[in-house]
């Protein structure tokens, strides 16, 4: 049996320290992206509050993608499947913001699709490693931490690209 520590109520599968210390800077980097990704997908949608922490958002997940790669190298090939997670999730944040900064017409559409698609795989990421050890959600098989966060998030892509006028088709 593999040796593990507790970390935040978490078991990490390792006991080495420079892999904790990765871990956690992962953590403290992804919570970032969350409360920053909530706080402009709540704000409204002009320069200010969203476009602050839409910053904000794309440079935690870039960075959070760092650790991502440095701890899937650490661990190979146990995390091949969290890396190509954070490949697509901050893949799709860069091309979100890169969208935004275009200046082509249209932008708008493309751009909540990604953002949202990043979020979805954030948290993807986040539940396939760690649903099975959280409270309530520990009864759930795996399968359902691969689909949940999909089952909530595209619907809400979809509404937000029918209803916001930002993003209505003329």
């Amino acid at each position: 049996m593999q040796e593990q520590t507790d970390l935040f109520g978490l078991p990490i599968p390792s006991t080495d320290k420079v892999f904790l210390t990765f871990v956690i800077i992962h953590i403290l980097i992804a919570l970032v992206a969350v409360i920053s990704g909530v706080v402009a997908m709540l704000s409204e949608k002009a320069r200010g509050n969203h476009t602050l922490f839409g910053k904000i958002y794309v440079w935690a997940m870039l960075s959070s993608f760092l650790f991502v790669i440095i701890l899937a190298v650490m661990r190979w090939p146990h995390n091949i499947h969290l890396l190509l997670i954070g490949f697509f999730a901050s893949g799709c944040a860069f091309a979100g913001y890169r969208i935004s900064k275009s200046g082509r017409k249209r932008w708008t559409r493309p751009h909540t699709i990604l953002m949202g698609l990043s979020y979805i795989l954030l948290l993807t990421g986040f539940y396939v490693d760690n649903g099975r050890n959280l409270p309530f959600w520990n009864q759930f098989p795996q399968l359902f931490f691969w689909v949940f966060p999909s089952a909530v998030g595209i619907p809400i892509i979809i509404r937000v690209l029918a209803t916001h006028p930002l993003n209505r088709t003329r």
